[in-house]
């Protein structure tokens, strides 16, 4: 029998076209120096997190008509759903807050690509396996793709602030804040995540201990997330007690998103408790 297909990833398919068209217009906007492109940009990014947001709801929906009702938090696919949502709300809070034109032009693609893999993996409903039914994986996971939408947007300006510095007179750079402001906003990003973070990973060990009997096992997911924590640990310690700033915590930003990429996608692919996704 060929699986369902819900039709919540209908809604997914047409809100991964609405992301491609936002990220168009904000590089449009960034490139030309376009406030009103880049406004556009936003304006495509909002109606897509609408639609991203209803297609979640749409999915929990589903769950429940299909029997197997629960949040949808618990593979790949959903996780990524879920990340493109935090991913896109955080960057319009902070656009709007603190007037940064062009931010989704480096955070919207990966809005994009979220969901454009997710479309590669199967959006089939299934009852949860008795690992994942406690309302501990719901905390675990929500936190943690907070603190992943965080690293992300710290990502965008840490990748604009090493730009703003190499080219501070460069037509693509003309438009964006200062370096000061960027590294500032980079740094307040990371301290945002590494909280989610930590409170991802604490979440998570109380959910091992109530599936499995015990808080750490040294997984792989497991041991990655602690490689990850320990990257932006350092990036805070060295910028209070080295007084690092600039373009030293813009790369260790990088890298400890690259680790947070590995720690999502790469320890899918070693076994583990967490090799379900």
């Amino acid at each position: 029998m060929t699986p369902s297909v819900p039709p919540s990833s209908t809604l997914i398919t047409i809100v991964t076209f609405v992301y491609f068209g936002a990220l168009v217009l904000y590089w449009a906007g960034w490139i030309y120096a376009s406030p009103r492109l880049a406004g556009a940009g936003r304006v495509a990014a909002v109606a897509g997190l609408l639609g991203n947001t209803a297609s979640f709801f749409l999915r929990w929906v589903e769950s429940y008509r299909m029997g197997a009702g629960h949040v949808p938090l618990s593979n790949l696919y959903e996780s990524l759903v879920i990340f493109a949502i935090i991913c896109v709300a955080t960057l319009v809070v902070i656009e709007v807050r603190y007037k940064l034109n062009y931010l989704g032009a480096l955070v919207t693609p990966l809005a994009f690509f979220a969901l454009a893999y997710a479309a590669l993996q199967s959006s089939e409903i299934r009852p949860l396996i008795p690992a994942l039914q406690s309302n501990w994986l719901h905390a675990h996971v929500f936190t943690a793709f907070l603190g992943y939408a965080a690293f992300a947007v710290a990502l965008g300006l840490a990748v604009m602030y090493l730009l703003k510095k190499r080219s501070p007179d460069g037509s693509i750079t003309s438009s964006l804040p200062e370096a000061g402001v960027l590294d500032q906003l980079m740094y307040q990003s990371v301290l945002l995540g590494f909280l989610f973070l930590t409170v991802g990973i604490i979440t998570g060990a109380v959910w091992a201990n109530s599936a499995w009997g015990r808080y750490w096992s040294w997984d792989p997911k497991e041991t990655w997330s602690l490689i990850t924590w320990f990257i932006y640990a350092s990036l805070i310690h060295v910028r209070l007690v080295k007084g690092w700033a600039g373009t030293r915590t813009a790369v260790i930003s990088i890298v400890g998103f690259a680790a947070v990429l590995f720690t999502w996608f790469g320890v899918n692919y070693l076994s583990g408790l967490h090799a379900y996704g």
